[in-house]
């Protein structure tokens, strides 16, 4: 069943469908794949192996019986951060204070992935509550690159990109705060999609910082994305900040966008993502990407995003404050990690204490930066004036966009780097962020796509979207996708090398 793990989603799902393969069988051929790598990966902190099976063996039963796939996916197993709820699967955050914790319902995106007859594999590692850029701050440790086990995978979604690079999951849902789907899948050589915010329900989604955060798909390939895309995205009544708007056409975007013609498009380089700060081959790779855009038919010209250089600090002044409110709610008292509770001390000790043992460095790090940010006497000096960035940053897209359809830049500065090297210095796991936080900031689309290696690593191109045009980026990036497996002689992802089988 080996070989099953190597087809795309789409792939997979046609031989589903048509009978050839079941789900079962697919999705046991991936539940092996984890048992056989993931102890050396570590891209999973949660396998229902039991869940997994009977959602598969439902969708092989509707299809024996003669009815049609409830959705394109049907049959075809996924992965799932473990920052969305799951009903009767664990839901930690990556964190210790919610270790063991089982959701008494699930999340909108967990629903949609049911409903549309995806088995769910399991819940994956990340970054504890979100907050990092590489997966070493899970309080279950760190998640391991497929290219090297020795370096990062990227972060917070480390484990949706690992699972996917490590072909334990054909699909993976991931969600983006400042770059946390794109970013990890640049650096496994994967797709990471962060659709336009409020376009994929938040419902269910354990906050970090409410106005950034957005769940999306992670793939191999850009029309795998855009199938799962469909999937989960859509108005949702439970969440305030949902958009009833129809879900952007993304499908037939990636669909139109593989024939490789991309006359009549317009790609602007942002002059401020391409500069000091990046490692040399990434930005020799990116514009070799841009040169193959050009050669696809695309008009290429260069965009300034002045206020662009200011949104990385804006951006940890925000989100950290979001962060202080939302993370109150983990307080001893109602669900969670509890210490301290001897009958001797008061709730304030045993919040205290609780806290204490249960949030890692780096979330207690950004509590105390919003809260300090928050405070009285400081709010306007930093809160206020990093949300005055912000809107420059929404000026500076909307400008941009009237120049060109789409925008470019490499994903991350550089390319995955060794597990440790980076973990005591915050400023310096920071600046990895500096190319993906501005979407975030002004809530449009934006995606990564595979553009090439360096020194054996995987880099990728990041295209931004106007808000509700995410179409315009899967037509950039399947057509970039195409003429790039064409030139070299197949997909980028299978010269992942072989992983250790453990016995």
């Amino acid at each position: 069943m080996t070989e099953l793990t190597r087809l795309t989603a789409a792939e997979l799902a046609e031989k589903i469908h048509g009978r050839e393969v079941s789900s079962v069988e697919a999705t046991q051929a991936h539940l092996d794949r984890i048992a056989a790598v993931d102890p050396a990966v570590h891209a999973f902190l949660h396998v229902d192996a039991e869940a997994a099976l009977n959602a598969a063996k439902a969708v092989d039963e509707e299809l024996a019986a003669g009815r049609g796939p409830v959705s394109p996916l049907a049959g075809v197993p996924v992965a799932v951060k473990d920052v969305l709820a799951t009903l009767g699967s664990p839901t930690t955050c990556g964190s210790r204070i919610l270790e063991g914790w089982l959701p008494p319902y699930d999340a909108t995106v967990t629903q949609r992935l049911i409903a549309a007859g995806l088995p769910v594999l399991g819940k994956t590692n990340m970054d504890e509550f979100a907050m990092g850029s590489s997966t070493e701050n899970s309080a279950y440790g760190p998640t391991r690159n497929p290219w090297d086990l020795d370096r990062i995978p990227g972060g917070s979604g480390g484990g949706s990109a690992a699972a996917l690079a490590a072909f334990e999951a054909p699909l993976a849902i991931g969600t983006d705060t400042g770059g946390s789907i794109r970013q990890p899948g640049a650096m496994t050589g994967t797709v990471g999609v962060k659709p336009t915010y409020g376009t994929v329900s938040r419902y269910g989604l354990v906050a970090y910082a409410s106005s950034f955060d957005q769940a999306g798909p992670c793939a191999r390939t850009v029309l795998d994305a855009a199938l799962l895309h469909e999937v989960i995205a859509g108005h949702d009544p439970m969440d305030a900040t949902s958009i009833d708007a129809p879900v952007p056409p993304v499908v037939d975007a990636a669909r139109r966008g593989a024939t490789g013609d991309l006359s009549g498009l317009t790609v602007g380089v942002v002059r401020e993502l391409v500069g000091e700060g990046h490692q040399p081959g990434v930005l020799a790779a990116f514009e070799a990407a841009v040169a193959q855009l050009r050669d696809l038919g695309a008009t290429v010209v260069e965009v300034s995003c002045p206020s662009f250089d200011l949104a990385l600090s804006a951006y940890y002044l925000i989100a950290p404050s979001e962060a202080s409110s939302n993370l109150a709610r983990f307080d001893a008292m109602r669900y969670g990690l509890r210490v301290g509770d001897d009958g001797t001390r008061s709730a304030e000790e045993v919040m205290s204490l609780t806290r204490d043992a249960g949030f890692g460095a780096e979330v207690k790090r950004r509590i105390i930066i919003g809260t300090y940010a928050l405070s009285a006497g400081y709010y306007d000096a930093y809160y206020g004036s990093a949300q005055k960035v912000r809107t420059l940053v929404k000026r500076d897209f909307e400008a941009a966009y009237g120049q060109a359809d789409v925008l470019v830049s490499p994903t991350s500065p550089v390319t995955a780097f060794r597990i440790g090297e980076k973990v005591d210095d915050p400023l310096a796991m920071y600046q990895v962020d500096l190319c993906t936080i501005p979407s975030n900031m002004a809530g449009g689309a934006a995606l990564s796509v595979p553009c090439g290696l360096v020194d054996g690593l995987p880099v990728g191109l990041q295209v931004f979207s106007p808000a509700l045009q995410d179409h315009r980026g899967y037509q950039v990036a399947a057509a970039y996708e195409a003429a790039r497996d064409a030139a070299d002689g197949g997909a980028l992802i299978h010269r992942v090398p072989e992983l250790e089988v453990v016995r």
